[in-house]
């Protein structure tokens, strides 16, 4: 129950207020002056412990014992079962006799406002490839390239026109599915061109770790869908996989990754410019992947997934 912040009387007040008047210690109108109410309150929580005793101290509901103009049962039934045959809501209105404004009404206590809501949601489905390299995934983020600190950390718009038409900048982001690892890079578009040299840092990257890379996964972008980086992918020996249209569930754990880059780099303090953010990356990526506790892997780094210690590297590329 939710006690309003200046109510007078809590279920334990009231009933202390009651009892008092009950067993002849006050009047009905020394509890009112003692409790702060009218001597109409005292009565209403008298009368309802002498009814009901300590279980009558809490609010009823408002809602009435009896609605007689509430749609019949049987019709409400039937108003969802039409919904389920995929009827809008004017149609069953029409073939139930009833208003529009009804069906919505019985509609929304069954959950069934929105079509999409008739079919039950696909159960999630959790993959993760057992060997690190057996697949990859590949995503961009936008971000809005500045020469000042942003409002987003003052809090102040004065001024924010004058860094209009800087332009952007593109976050391209890869993780491994298995470890977690991950590598960025900041290229000025999303073109096939800067997607394909990503993609082919991302394989050194992985590959100077020990990592062969075998699969990668985009969304549908353009830069993805071109002809150059279907041609790139087959001369690195890759397959390419894409997400289903709308579905950015399927490339998760990429998508996961830009949320914690924004929360944790890209927004996480004031830098001066959008160039001094961009010299920040690759320290916030390594420390991602070598010391940042991740919660799928028991809160160990991404790197503990390979068994490697940045000492043990150098000595493995020596």
């Amino acid at each position: 129950m939710n006690i309003h912040k200046n109510a007078r009387l809590t279920p334990l007040r009231r009933e202390e207020m009651a009892l008092a008047v009950l067993e002849g210690g006050l009047t009905k109108a020394q509890a009112a002056r003692i409790y702060g109410v009218t001597s109409k309150i005292v009565s209403r929580w008298t009368e309802r412990h002498k009814s009901g005793g300590r279980a009558a101290m809490m609010d009823r509901t408002s809602r009435p014992e009896v609605s007689p103009r509430r749609i019949d049962q049987a019709l409400a039934e039937q108003i969802i079962a039409l919904r389920r045959k995929r009827l809008t809501g004017k149609h069953i209105a029409m073939e139930t006799g009833v208003s529009p404004a009804t069906v919505s009404r019985v509609l929304k206590r069954a959950g069934l406002s929105r079509m999409k809501n008739i079919e039950p949601a696909e159960p999630v489905v959790r993959y993760e490839y057992s060997k690190p390299g057996g697949l990859i995934h590949l995503d961009i983020k936008r971000l809005g390239r500045f020469d000042r600190v942003g409002h987003r950390i003052t809090g102040d718009r004065t001024g924010q026109s004058n860094s209009r038409g800087v332009g952007w900048e593109y976050v391209h982001v890869c993780i491994d599915d298995a470890s977690r690892i991950a590598f960025t890079d900041i290229f000025p578009d999303e073109k096939a061109i800067s997607a394909i040299a990503f993609l082919k840092a991302a394989v050194a990257y992985y590959l100077s770790l020990g990592i062969t890379v075998t699969r990668v996964m985009t969304d549908n972008g353009s830069c993805y869908k071109a002809k150059d980086f279907a041609k790139a992918c087959k001369a690195l020996g890759l397959k390419h996989i894409r997400t289903r249209p709308y579905t950015p569930k399927t490339n998760g754990k990429a998508e996961r990754f830009i949320q914690t880059a924004l929360r944790e780099w890209a927004y996480a303090r004031a830098y001066p410019s959008s160039d001094y953010r961009k010299s920040h990356l690759p320290n916030w990526t390594h420390m991602y992947n070598w010391h940042r506790p991740h919660g799928s892997l028991n809160s160990k780094p991404p790197i503990s997934r390979l068994g490697l210690t940045e000492d043990n590297l150098l000595r493995f590329h020596s």
